[in-house]
């Protein structure tokens, strides 16, 4: 669920690097929380005493450097993860949309949800490793970085455990497709008047609103993929897993037979509070990266603020634009040189 939205004034690359550096910069920025929720999704002893607890806890065990685990594998997985997302959101959006241009935003939404799951797919050894890093002892791990996590999986476990628990991904798009749904739907209601005038502030609080509402109904399908990605036999407590499960469903029958039904909502504090500045710094990081992008390929004035260039339009695409003024340049460059040429005869 994003909040930044695709502007056709910026070419493909540029998109991709705006949301990667702002994903980057608001990731890591927000790490702290990130680690706690898996940790507490995971069931590791870090997290037995509460969400505040779990903090301090985690600084004595293991210092500072902790709250950053695995958070350089989530900030490389950024980049293929966004060119794939938005390279397929695309095909998806041109088989959704109706003779007149125009898609619904349930459409848009399903769009989203498979364009997700399409870069899920080619970046889920990531998430795995990401997972594996943060459920281990900093101090103590067996693991050493990126590469060496991914051999010693693929070397020890099988091609299939870097894929563990992936088709919960796809499970759970579907609650969290509906969640999004249902608050744009009434986002009209809500706001009293129609979406296509909503401020950038109003974007904002509606992308926090449905982040919410769709990762609290897709959060137990989660909870057991990130268990499913911790566990393994060869690590020290089978990975920190609180349960031990054999499969998709046995992992959910354990988890609600001895932690209780509500044990799969574990890490949503820590997850909720996240949302606003993850959301936030996002938003504002995609925005400064995005006036950089507009401001080089001319139509505004200045890379501080977004002041239109008089006499450039901007409904055209960054080539096209590029193109007009290529051709404008030949014509006053053809213009200067008529008289002189006229002149020799």
């Amino acid at each position: 669920m994003a909040i930044v939205k695709k502007d056709d004034r910026l070419t493909n690359s540029q998109s991709v690097l705006c949301v990667g550096f702002a994903g980057i910069f608001s990731k890591t920025a927000t790490s702290p929380l990130e680690v706690v929720k898996i940790l507490s999704q995971i069931g590791t002893f870090h997290c037995k005493r509460g969400f505040v607890h779990s903090f301090l806890f985690l600084y004595q065990n293991e210092g500072l450097r902790a709250f950053w685990k695995g958070n350089m594998v989530s900030c490389l997985r950024l980049f293929p993860y966004s060119a794939i997302h938005l390279a397929t959101y695309k095909k998806f959006v041109h088989i959704y949309i109706d003779e007149l241009g125009d898609i619904s935003q349930w459409r848009a939404i399903l769009a989203g949800g498979m364009a997700g799951i399409s870069a899920a797919l080619a970046t889920y050894p990531l998430e795995v490793v990401e997972t594996r890093l943060i459920a281990q002892n900093c101090r103590e791990s067996m693991d050493k970085g990126l590469p060496h996590t991914l051999s010693s999986i693929y070397r020890n476990e099988g091609l299939q455990a870097l894929y563990r628990g992936f088709s919960l991904t796809i499970l759970g798009a579907v609650p969290f497709s509906v969640g999004c749904y249902a608050v744009y739907v009434n986002l009209d209601k809500l706001w009293q008047e129609r979406h296509v005038r909503f401020t950038s502030l109003q974007n904002f609080i509606n992308g926090c609103l449905a982040a919410g509402v769709a990762q609290t109904l897709s959060f137990p399908f989660e909870t057991v993929k990130r268990k499913m990605q911790a566990q393994s036999h060869l690590l020290p407590h089978c990975g920190g897993v609180d349960v031990h499960f054999n499969g998709m469903m046995d992992c959910f029958r354990q988890v609600i037979k001895n932690k209780g039904v509500m044990a799969l909502w574990s890490g949503l504090a820590a997850n909720m509070v996240k949302i606003v500045p993850y959301f936030g710094l996002l938003f504002s990081c995609f925005e400064m990266c995005k006036q950089v992008c507009l401001y080089r390929n001319g139509y505004i004035v200045s890379p501080l603020s977004y002041t239109l260039k008089p006499g450039v339009d901007q409904s055209l695409g960054p080539y096209e634009l590029q193109e007009f003024k290529r051709y404008m340049r030949n014509r006053k460059l053809h213009r200067a040189q008529s008289p002189s040429i006229g002149n020799r005869w």
